[in-house]
């Protein structure tokens, strides 16, 4: 009996340690190769939740110029679509590696918010981050 409530007291332990995710930011966004691809990485993920691919442009560059003139720091951020949804990412470290991840949607008084599986994960090859 004592080993099974080890063993159940270790599994939790490990379940709960592994369900931590840490948010990083990246501190090379203003290089050409990154800021494109956190551009397209924005783009990918903005028209398949169904916003207009110019919409998703646009959106994509001006999150992209707030992201790399704004000192905010590894936390979430925001994206406000003028079609009414209102999207959360952050960005993740996994590795050598810089994930971008949307995990939150609003649009009205309807959310849904995934932050076990996300609802979209891009990575961003040429980026740099750190937690």
């Amino acid at each position: 009996m004592l080993r099974l409530s080890a063993l159940l007291i270790g599994l939790a332990t490990a379940v709960v340690s592994a369900g931590c995710t840490t948010i990083a930011q990246i501190t090379n966004l203003t290089e050409p190769q990154c800021s494109a691809s956190l551009e397209s990485g924005l783009i990918s993920i903005l028209t398949e939740q169904g916003e207009r691919d110019e919409a998703a442009a646009t959106l994509a560059h001006r999150t992209g110029q707030r992201l790399a003139t704004a000192e905010l720091g590894p936390r979430p951020f925001l994206v406000a679509s003028p079609s009414g949804p209102d999207y959360t990412f952050f960005i993740q470290k996994k590795r050598n590696r810089c994930l971008l991840r949307l995990y939150g949607r609003r649009k009205g008084f309807t959310s849904y918010t995934n932050n076990l599986t996300y609802i979209a994960t891009r990575e961003l090859p040429g980026c740099a981050c750190q937690e």
